[in-house]
């Protein structure tokens, strides 16, 4: 599989959505899914994260300007967004760390 490192964060807004209903389902190399949430009055280039049902936070706004167009132009299957760290004893800011990878397009197609 080839794949191209695009970004790491710890999830922005984690205490305020659902992380600490989630965080005891979590793993590391747990999937998560992108969404852009373009209505969100603090950032014209939200980018949500979601594990199933639950609303863990957002991509930092210093890293999702390039995740945010990729999404925008359908390239939501070339992106893959992993849990890389978790941390119970960190901040709760700074308790899961994600890594988002772009993929190529036979990467992609069988994910």
């Amino acid at each position: 599989m080839k794949k191209e490192h695009l970004a790491h964060f710890t999830i922005a807004g984690f205490t305020y959505y659902d992380g600490a209903l989630a965080f005891s389902k979590l793993k590391i190399g747990t999937k998560l899914e992108l969404k852009p949430e373009e209505n969100n009055p603090f950032d014209a280039r939200a980018v949500a994260l979601y594990y199933k049902d639950y609303k863990l936070g957002f991509v930092p706004k210093s890293e999702n300007r390039i995740i945010y167009k990729l999404l925008k132009i359908g390239m939501v299957n070339n992106l893959r967004a992993v849990i890389q760290q978790l941390d119970s004893r960190e901040h709760p800011e700074k308790q899961v760390m994600v890594v988002i990878h772009l993929l190529n397009d036979d990467s992609a197609a069988k994910n």
